[in-house]
């Protein structure tokens, strides 16, 4: 997370500058409040964002606190080490019938990490890992880096347990970095699975992950995708869109506690109670909601 502080400083500059009015015009709906079932509904997954964070043997041992509040769940892989590989688990929750995969987002601690977050190069998407993709489809180049280490183990892990529970499920949760991850991960997984197999991606305080072509092969492709932003979390204001960066679909903004919206079209800049326009910089922003509370559980190592 402190890695970010500098990758915020470019969005500072950014914001300053028209750089982002040369972008394509913005989709305008109205946003949609979200009712208290729906925010209710998102509690697992903010649960399994937090249990990565928390000491491999715990995950593993599914005892960590997060861990306890998700019944049902049976971690099989469980991988990485905080530093140069983020840690990750995969497993299958028998209450869902779905397979879960979910990565660890970035640790103060943990300087390497930080060192991921802060490289801001764009490149294209390694067609042996994303089959089809077009070149013009570039996203941040630390962040593809990072996935490409686990993609292969946890795809062969998925597609086991897949085989073995007969699900048809597959969840992709993340938090920060983790989310980033994540984000990869659910185009990841729709391109290199059969169409009858559902993806579904839960994020929390998301980066902003790739270029306008990512963002448009991102929605056409993974239709159940949630991206949720704490009140004024700075986070997914960051790369800028100056630099050629763009949120997919899926915003979901706390306001507060039981509040709530759905925020239309990618990166909506133009509804009051979504994220770019009550977070137009870091100044006006506040670090300490890229923990929580989403809707009342923090995320990080510190709360495990």
């Amino acid at each position: 997370m402190l890695g970010f502080l500098s990758t915020v400083a470019w969005g500072v500059l950014l914001a300053s500058t028209g750089h982002a009015a040369a972008l394509p015009a913005l989709q305008t709906r109205a946003v949609t409040p979200l009712s208290s079932v729906d925010l209710s509904a998102l509690a697992p997954f903010t649960r399994f964002a937090g249990a990565a964070y928390c000491g491999l043997d715990t995950i593993t041992a599914w005892s960590c606190t997060a861990c306890k509040s998700i019944s049902g769940f049976k971690p099989t892989l469980v991988g990485g080490d905080g530093n140069a590989i983020q840690q990750y688990f995969v497993g299958h929750w028998a209450d869902q019938k779905a397979v879960v995969v979910a990565h660890e987002g970035t640790d103060p601690t943990q300087f390497l990490s930080d060192l991921t977050d802060v490289n801001l190069f764009t490149k294209s998407l390694d067609t042996t890992l994303f089959p089809g993709v077009s070149s013009s489809v570039q996203v941040h180049g630390g962040f593809a880096d990072e996935h490409a280490k686990t993609a292969p183990a946890i795809l062969a892990e998925v597609k086991s347990l897949l085989s073995s529970t007969g699900y048809t499920n597959v969840f992709l949760i993340g938090h920060s970095l983790g989310g980033a991850l994540a984000e990869l991960d659910a185009l990841f997984v729709t391109l290199n699975l059969p169409s009858s197999v559902h993806v579904k991606g839960v994020t929390y305080g998301t980066p902003r992950v790739g270029n306008p072509a990512w963002a448009t092969l991102f929605d056409s492709k993974v239709a159940d995708f949630k991206r949720v932003n704490n009140e004024d979390d700075p986070i997914p204001i960051v790369p800028g869109r100056g630099l050629g960066f763009q949120h997919p679909h899926g915003e979901i903004h706390i306001l507060g506690a039981g509040d709530a919206v759905s925020c239309p079209g990618d990166d909506d800049a133009t509804d009051a109670q979504c994220t770019i326009f009550s977070v137009p910089n870091v100044f006006e922003s506040n670090l300490v909601n890229h923990l929580g509370p989403y809707e009342g559980i923090y995320v990080g190592t510190i709360f495990c």
